[in-house]
């Protein structure tokens, strides 16, 4: 039946589109045949289902998608508008990952229906979903549908092309022969929560989902509750590989994180836990109890550990190929099975990263790693009431907001569908120092944008259009950065890796191409101190994977200057580059170590060991006490101040540390379990964007903000310090935020560049981080009919403005 090699390149074509197939017309029913709440349940219907591809090469989902009637969305949305969020069965789009484990399979039948099956994993044994065909589509569509997904299947087992398979090996995923069950139809879909099977009766470890420290409520130390049960099932196990080498092997308790209660839910009191070394630098974490095999994953830097010595407990993160995430405890009888399995664990993860053993670090640098894992509220501090909301602040919400798209008026109709066809988004964000201006890239265009007096409000100044280099070509600016008192902006080519280009923002012309060296590139740059765009400074530092130098655009031909070059034979790969107001230098690397200078040309004073991850981007208070690095899942906080020894009080830029005493990382990171609700709510990995201090002239840094996703999240640094639970808050877009940064000399505002808008939010906006303010916002059925805001978009009669 398969036509294998006949159908293979009609179905999977040259990989431009990402539907492989589609059937347009049908129902999709969720069937339990053992439930005592109802045997089955109409989700949508009217529905397609459709074949895709993903991100992820060889895999596949198949995805059942909601049609709306005209008229249908608004009245589901007035039906729904009491509800706090959508739940599962509402959402307007149901994807499942084409694996052997769905069981996918299909009947026609002699009344002449036409149906595909597959196992709900998140329910009981029986449960089914069931995707009944319109009566018009053709028996031909659904075995066409059918070979996709057996072909979609292999690929994701075997990894290769299934136009190598034969039609016997193709069999193996072929269940025709497990029978269908007949949905039974239903007037409307049901808004009702899905039927899930809860886990067995078990003793719940409290936790407190709003705490950021993730650890059980410490209103009960034992964290103990008896006879409550999950609703979030644990997702199937895994097989687990074969290893070379133990790393750990510890008895604990294991538990999973229930987005719905807020609580971490006792899944089996007697568990193993096994560390284990498969060779090529992979590793392997498998938990297996007395019954079951309970999960196994890869060890790599997404598994977002934390060790919380106050209750003996490691939390970790488990995803699933459709980024759906769970978050697990494992804890142990005392502190050392912990510390064992924390040395296990973190060597495992620190090796895979660097592909360098774990012996070769000195003592003290493994100890900075692991100290950098440990939950940093272990202690028991006294919480700090809240700042007292200040007037301007407490009627932030009250206050008109007016938000770029408002400064758009001569928009035309055609300028607005050209740039939705260009496939241009807003992509970086610079302050301004001297002036009250945001630059905003979006493709070749740079948006400029202004605070009113207050803060509270974004204003659209003018468009710059078609940035181009001195010679005419057009280009999008990968990295920018306001200089020479913000008269100039620097911007560099992905063309150009050698090289910047200097606009002249009177002009709104590029008018320069400055040239670094033949042989060393630009791979980053920074102003020469922290707040030297406030004056008329021209050089500025740049580096190269593995040099550090200091650019003068003054000089003729090459604009590096030999004397302040400092230049490693070895591999640094420096990524990322940070200055305090003296012009002390830290230098961020892709193997996560972070170098402090006091001055070019020489060696670092201080080489703090990286934790593996790379650093994306580094931000040093205007003092020189605090670093803050950007890693992809996480943030690291140092203290470079000496607390003993001859050179008590010095920093780490100006003299080393001593080798005892290295200084003790901060790491933040969003709670495991916030991970695993943020996750649960967009489907996307986190992702953090280089993080910030708020800034300026003699104010004290008091507040970090960055994003991910649809998230802008602030951490306060007093709280960070103090060692207080609860130390970020969060704000949720609609829509993914690309840039974000604090108004200038300010800690209340935040400058916010979305793929289409640039808005401006008040500290005080945001909230702690809750189901609630985690869920996504509701959008007005009037507000799905407009789509999405326009602002971002910019006028084609928009002239550059003198400030």
């Amino acid at each position: 039946m398969f036509m294998v090699n006949r159908l293979g390149k009609f179905l999977f074509g040259d990989g431009s589109k990402e539907s492989l197939i589609e059937i347009p017309d049908g129902q999709l029913y969720v069937v339990r045949p053992l439930s005592l709440k109802g045997y089955s349940e109409l989700i949508y219907k009217d529905a397609k289902a459709s074949i895709r591809r993903t991100g992820v090469e060889f895999q596949y989902q198949l995805v059942i998608t909601r049609i709306y009637e005209e008229g249908e969305e608004e009245l589901l949305d007035e039906d729904s508008a009491d509800e706090a969020g959508l739940d599962e069965l509402n959402k307007d789009e149901q994807s499942f990952l084409l694996d052997q484990a769905l069981e996918f399979r299909v009947d026609i039948r002699d009344t002449g229906e036409k149906v595909f099956a597959w196992r709900d994993l998140s329910g009981a044994k029986e449960d089914l979903w069931e995707f009944v065909c319109d009566t018009s589509t053709r028996p031909e569509t659904v075995e066409t549908f059918e070979i996709a997904a057996i072909r979609c299947q292999f690929e994701r087992k075997y990894k290769r092309n299934s136009d190598t398979a034969t039609e016997t090996e193709l069999q193996e995923f072929h269940f025709a022969e497990q029978p269908i069950p007949s949905a039974s139809p239903i007037l409307k879909p049901s808004s009702a929560s899905p039927t899930i099977s809860p886990s067995h009766t078990s003793t719940r470890l409290q936790a407190d989902a709003t705490e950021a420290d993730g650890s059980m409520s410490s209103k009960s130390p034992a964290g103990r509750g008896v006879g409550a049960s999950s609703s979030q099932a644990a997702p199937q196990p895994v097989a687990h590989p074969e290893g070379r080498e133990t790393y750990t092997r510890e008895a604990g308790e294991l538990h999973l994180f229930d987005i719905d209660t807020g609580t971490f839910v006792l899944q089996d009191n007697a568990v193993e836990a096994v560390v284990m070394d498969l060779g090529s630098w992979n590793y392997w974490l498998k938990i297996t109890g007395q019954s079951r095999n309970w999960l196994g994953r890869m060890i790599e830097d997404d598994i977002n550990p934390v060790f919380n010595f106050e209750y003996l407990s490691a939390i970790f993160n488990v995803y699933g190929a459709d980024h759906s995430a769970y978050s697990w405890l494992l804890r142990f009888k005392d502190r050392e099975v912990l510390e064992k399995f924390q040395q296990g664990l973190m060597q495992a993860l620190w090796e895979h990263n660097n592909q360098v053993k774990w012996a070769k670090l000195k003592d003290n640098d493994q100890d900075y790693i692991l100290e950098a894992f440990n939950d940093m509220t272990m202690e028991d501090v006294e919480e700090e009431p809240e700042e007292e909301i200040e007037e301007s602040d407490e009627a932030e919400e009250e206050r008109p907001r007016h938000r770029s798209e408002e400064y758009d008026s001569d928009e035309s109709q055609d300028d607005t569908e050209q740039q939705k066809k260009d496939g241009n988004v807003n992509s970086q964000l610079a302050i301004g120092q001297r002036h009250n201006r945001a630059f905003v890239v979006r493709g070749s265009n740079i948006g400029v944008f202004k605070n009113d007096d207050d803060g509270h409000n974004l204003s659209f100044v003018t468009n710059i259009q078609k940035v181009a280099t001195p010679k005419g070509k057009l280009f999008s600016p990968k990295k920018v950065m306001l200089h020479a008192g913000d008269a100039n902006l620097i911007m560099q080519s992905e063309d150009n890796p050698n090289g910047v280009y200097r606009m002249d923002l009177e002009t709104g012309k590029v008018v320069d191409e400055w040239k670094v060296h033949d042989d060393i590139a630009i791979n980053t740059f920074a102003p020469e101190t922290k707040f030297a765009q406030m004056t008329d400074q021209q050089t500025f530092l740049g580096a190269s994977k593995n040099a550090m130098y200091r650019v003068d655009p003054r000089l003729g031909g090459n604009k590096l200057v030999d004397t302040d070059l400092k230049q490693y034979a070895s591999k640094t790969g420096f990524t990322t580059v940070g200055t305090t107001e003296q012009g002390y230098i830290a230098v961020g690397s892709e193997k996560g170590d972070i170098r402090l200078y006091d001055r070019l040309g020489i060696n670092a004073k201080t080489n703090l060991p990286g934790l593996g991850d790379a650093i994306i981007g580094i931000d040093v208070s205007a003092d020189g006490r605090w670093v803050l690095a950007t890693a992809k899942t996480y943030l690291l906080l140092v203290d470079t101040q000496q607390k003993d020894g001859k050179f008590e009080g010095r920093l780490g830029f100006e003299r080393s540390f001593p080798k005892e005493s290295k200084p003790e990382p901060r790491r933040l990171a969003l709670t495991p379990a916030h991970v695993a609700q943020f996750m649960h709510e967009t489907k996307a990995p986190i992702n953090f964007t280089p993080a910030k201090f708020n800034t300026g002239p003699n104010l004290e840094e008091t507040t970090i903000v960055t994003a991910t996703g649809p998230f802008v999240i602030s951490w306060s640094l007093k709280k960070i310090v103090k060692g207080q639970r609860n130390p970020y808050s969060i704000k949720r877009y609609t829509d993914e935020v690309k840039a974000d940064n604090f108004r200038f000399n300010s800690d209340k505002g935040i400058i916010v560049a979305l793929p289409n808008e640039v808005d401006v939010v008040m500290k005080k906006a945001l909230k702690a981080p809750t189901r609630e303010s985690i869920a996504a916002p509701r959008l007005s059925a009037a507000g799905r009919r407009s789509g999405a805001r326009r602002s971002g978009y910019l006028g084609r009669d928009d002239i550059v403005k003198n400030y």
